[in-house]
């Protein structure tokens, strides 16, 4: 350690208020060399910047992680790269907007599932728009069914109308009807070249729309569908230098179908029985564990505030909490907001 400048120029001390000096410059270097660390100090900063959300809408569990053959990407290449909770649940509104409202809200609400009601509160986009100053064009709803653009705003009036996400939703945008899902991936891929968001949501509708047309070949050719879709989009991810090693990926549900014997059977959705509440979540990202199934339960209203903290924006609302078993490191809120459990 270098001299403190009370020392003269051939190393003596110039007085004793100078060695008083030395000592207690000592002693305090010391204090601080074994003072414990505060809490997250010494935390590994994440390394997500982007976080994108799949929504594959409407299929059961029966037929995808009861059953893997419809999934055998999300089963076997994907789940052994991330982390799998097979018991996530829509555990309030199982009907399409009402669950989508839950992933980007973080709360339950009943709301018209034909397009024509707003979200009570703001989404994760206002939210995380508002916090980082960031364009439109920095956050994304990519959507196969034009009615989910209501995603994009609120009826809260401090927030209706501001930091809106940009939107591409249906054919071209409300009323225009649903579009293919393999035509929403080639939109995403645009997009997310083109634009390079930081925040996206996802909407893959197949399954859910062959099911209610009554059509069981197609309702699961639907799931085998968006499987190889969301796959796909793992690799262009992984490809793409904007996206490499530092995305979340998030494949989820916004709710199931009825079980055999419950009403119309698979055809239908809505009611509070296992089939339409059980769905499921995979979750894969640099800050995530590896190989892991975890058995604790959890809600989509959940989803919101992990999305928050892996992103470092606040988010005060909602009913969900962080999902801290996603994580290789110890969630610690004050460094990334968001509520943890």
């Amino acid at each position: 350690m270098p001299f403190p400048a009370t020392f003269g120029r051939r190393g003596r001390l110039s007085s004793g208020t100078g060695w008083l000096n030395y000592a207690l410059g000592f002693l305090l270097l010391l204090l601080f060399s074994f003072a414990p660390v505060p809490p997250g100090a010494a935390k590994k900063k994440l390394k997500t910047r982007n976080v994108i959300i799949v929504v594959i809408d409407g299929p059961r569990y029966s037929e995808t992680w009861d059953s893997t053959s419809m999934i055998p990407n999300m089963a076997t290449r994907l789940k052994p790269r991330g982390v799998f909770l097979p018991n996530f649940y829509n555990n309030a509104f199982t009907y399409t907007n009402s669950g989508h409202v839950a992933i980007t809200t973080g709360i339950n609400q009943p709301i018209d599932n034909y397009g024509e009601e707003l979200p009570q509160q703001p989404s994760i986009f206002q939210y995380w728009r508002k916090a980082t100053g960031k364009p439109a064009t920095s956050a994304w709803l990519i959507t196969s069914k034009d009615k989910l653009h209501i995603l994009g705003n609120t009826l809260n009036p401090e927030w209706k109308d501001q930091f809106m996400p940009s939107m591409d939703c249906g054919v071209s945008g409300p009323g225009s009807g649903y579009r293919s899902d393999s035509l929403t991936l080639v939109a995403v891929k645009r997009i997310l070249t083109q634009y390079k968001p930081n925040l996206v949501l996802i909407n893959f509708m197949e399954p859910d729309g062959y099911a209610h047309a009554g059509n069981w070949a197609n309702y699961l050719r639907g799931i085998s569908r968006d499987d190889l879709y969301v796959m796909q989009l793992y690799d262009f991810l992984r490809r793409t230098k904007a996206y490499k090693n530092n995305t979340t990926l998030l494949i989820t549900s916004d709710h199931g179908r009825h079980l055999n014997g419950i009403s119309t059977g698979f055809v239908d959705h809505g009611d509070n029985c296992e089939g339409c509440r059980h769905i499921s979540l995979l979750g894969l990202g640099p800050d995530f564990k590896v190989g892991r199934t975890i058995a604790e339960q959890h809600t989509l209203v959940d989803i919101p505030p992990t999305v928050a903290y892996l992103l470092g924006f606040p988010f005060p609302q909602g009913e969900g909490k962080i999902i801290q078993s996603l994580f290789k490191s110890q969630v610690v809120p004050a460094s990334r907001p968001g509520k943890a459990e």
